[in-house]
């Protein structure tokens, strides 16, 4: 009942933080919900890994990377949209993803935790130079119309296309949970999170299991980078903040618990989008994750200290 009662006083006052950002400075709730809808996208195909695969992957954000050079060279080779792209460059990432998990990332799923970071951090460092080396450092960037479009309330201005970030959040979200409860390869891969030990013993394959998991968060997150170049320049770089931000939220949320994403984005972003809105605060924005994961931590030790 106490725990009930404060999740209820919590989502009250969150409430009523939100109505009073909107009536203030509803700028900030409009491009925070769409930066939350963004890096909640990303992150949920990690949390999808660390939860039935248990590694926590540090080259994930350069899977998206290198989905988004995929996608910029068939759309200038091809003259094609992103959103025409997606599919295929998802289909290719998540067959590359496959490929990396069975050369690599299956040799280490027993390993120690410090074992396995250390491997998918050189696969981070890996793909970057090679992208670095076959592209130069230069941004790269495609231009399409109809993300400038635009909405008027009023006095009120601001851009709507991001929005569609907020919507692909959304959809993974019930996606994912009707794949998991629903189908038959979704029920193995929670047994498989659960108890892989107990999975074997009923038959379930689990290496088969944690290829297909992995090959399917690697093409989600290719989806992203394939949409991510709708809105934003391209560099070898550009996936390592979204790599350290997934981690945050999947953190902040708890390990499998794939709703709980969408909240701690949510607030990631109305908190980036809130510190922007003051000069002297803007460049704080940046770091804003780490302040909210150092919480959320403390926050778990004290409870599970006074437990």
């Amino acid at each position: 009942m106490a725990n009930k009662r404060n999740t209820t006083i919590l989502v009250g006052l969150i409430t009523v933080v939100l109505v009073g950002i909107l009536f203030w400075r509803p700028t900030v709730l409009i491009y925070g919900l769409q930066a939350a809808g963004l890096y909640a996208s990303i992150a949920i195909p990690m949390g999808l890994i660390l939860g039935i695969v248990h590694i926590v992957n540090l080259a994930h954000g350069e899977f998206m990377m290198l989905a988004a050079y995929l996608t910029y060279m068939v759309c200038s080779a091809l003259g094609i949209d992103p959103f025409v792209a997606m599919v295929p460059v998802a289909v290719v990432t998540a067959g590359f993803g496959l490929i990396i998990y069975k050369l690599t990332i299956r040799q280490a799923i027993k390993a120690p935790e410090l074992n396995q970071l250390i491997l998918t951090f050189g696969l981070a460092i890996a793909f970057s130079q090679v992208v670095n080396l076959m592209f130069t450092s230069q941004p790269r960037k495609l231009s399409f119309g109809y993300v400038s479009a635009s909405m008027d309330i009023g006095e009120l201005t601001f851009g709507t296309f991001n929005f569609v970030f907020v919507l692909v959040a959304v959809l993974m979200v019930v996606g994912l949970r009707l794949f998991l409860t629903r189908t038959t390869a979704g029920k193995a891969a929670l047994a498989v999170g659960q108890n892989p030990n107990g999975a074997a013993i009923v038959g379930i394959d689990v290496d088969k299991t944690y290829g297909f998991v992995f090959a399917l968060a690697s093409g989600m997150v290719g989806m992203m980078g394939a949409m991510f170049i709708t809105r934003s320049s391209i560099f070898p770089a550009v996936g390592s903040p979204f790599t350290m931000k997934s981690f945050c939220l999947v953190a902040m949320a708890g390990i499998g618990n794939i709703p709980g994403i969408l909240g701690a984005s949510v607030l990631l972003g109305i908190s980036e989008n809130f510190l922007k809105a003051f000069r002297s605060t803007r460049g704080w924005s940046d770091i804003v994750f780490f302040v909210l994961i150092l919480v959320v931590i403390l926050g778990r030790s004290i409870r599970g200290e006074k437990a």
